[in-house]
């Protein structure tokens, strides 16, 4: 699978018009030789097949190259933005599951209530509300007009350190995340819903009821190990939206992370950082599937059979 996904993505990358010296081949002061020169120091003046077959020979070697921006390693600038991006993901997708789970179940006992009517509006809402103008949004009225948080960044002006330092970045962090939990919520509280009505309509369901359990002991022991299996392999499926997500709001708040590189790296054409950060996410995205295959298969050992 890593080996498609760095394939296609290297020939789709080279197939996007203009290149890293678009901007020089339009300078009069610069010459062709010079150019020329240039794109034999970063090896592209070899064919495609051969630039491709080199890149695999080195990442082999977590060797991804020099950046042509910055001249700095590709593997060291990916190292020193990831952290960040990674926990931002982290915590939006505990925090989408455990919200998700509490309300997709509530609003499915308390069908066609008040509470369910509610529920289902933050969930469209949430659905069909995209990041950026949210972020926006949060912007303007939480930092703008209140001054509650800041407005970019991930540490302030002044310098602080130890526990204060960690206080300060949550801070800074507080909006980007919100605003990635509140847009994941929607599609998984619809689904959670669903599955949950479904389950309340089973015959297993009725027999529990039947026997008198408390609700308490229908949702331990019935509901949630009915619901964990799917909602596990969803929650797997979405991570590459989650980080393709933190691209745009890294960018908006001014964020340090590896999908602020990402973005900037695209814009210049900066080959050697675009493939890095597209290997390392494919990475983590095949790591969490692979993550909640194991989890699904504690959750039901009869899975080894089928």
């Amino acid at each position: 699978m890593l080996f498609l996904i760095s394939l296609i993505s290297f020939l789709a990358i080279h197939a996007a018009p203009n290149s890293f010296f678009g901007a020089g081949e339009l300078n009069p002061n610069m010459t062709k030789e010079a150019i020329e020169q240039l794109k034999a120091v970063y090896g592209l003046d070899k064919t495609l097949s051969q630039q491709y077959f080199d890149w695999v020979i080195n990442i082999l070697t977590l060797n991804f190259g020099v950046s042509f921006v910055s001249g700095q390693d590709v593997s060291s600038e990916i190292l020193k933005r990831i952290p960040v991006t990674l926990v931002m993901n982290f915590i939006a997708l505990i925090s989408v599951f455990v919200l998700s789970l509490y309300l997709g179940i509530k609003a499915a006992l308390n069908y066609e209530k008040k509470s369910d009517y509610i529920i289902r509006q933050i969930s469209l809402v949430s659905f069909s509300m995209p990041s950026f103008y949210l972020a926006l949004i949060f912007i303007i009225l939480l930092s703008v007009n209140f001054d509650l948080f800041p407005i970019s960044g991930l540490h302030s002006i002044e310098e602080k350190t130890g526990l204060a330092n960690y206080i300060d970045m949550a801070w800074h962090l507080t909006l980007p995340i919100s605003v990635m939990i509140f847009v994941g919520l929607g599609s998984m509280i619809i689904y959670i819903r669903s599955l949950t009505l479904e389950i309340l309509k089973s015959d297993y369901y009725y027999f529990a009821l039947s026997r008198g359990l408390g609700q308490k002991d229908l949702l331990r022991f019935y509901i949630l190990p009915n619901l964990l299996p799917p909602i596990i392999t969803l929650l797997g499926l979405s991570l590459p939206g989650l980080i393709g997500g933190s691209v745009i709001l890294e960018s908006i708040f001014g964020i340090e992370g590896m999908g602020q590189l990402f973005f900037m790296s695209a814009l210049s054409r900066d080959y050697p950082i675009i493939m890095g950060t597209l290997m390392i996410t494919a990475f983590l995205t095949l790591l969490g599937n692979m993550i909640a295959d194991v989890i699904l298969l504690r959750l039901n050992p009869y899975m080894k059979r089928s």
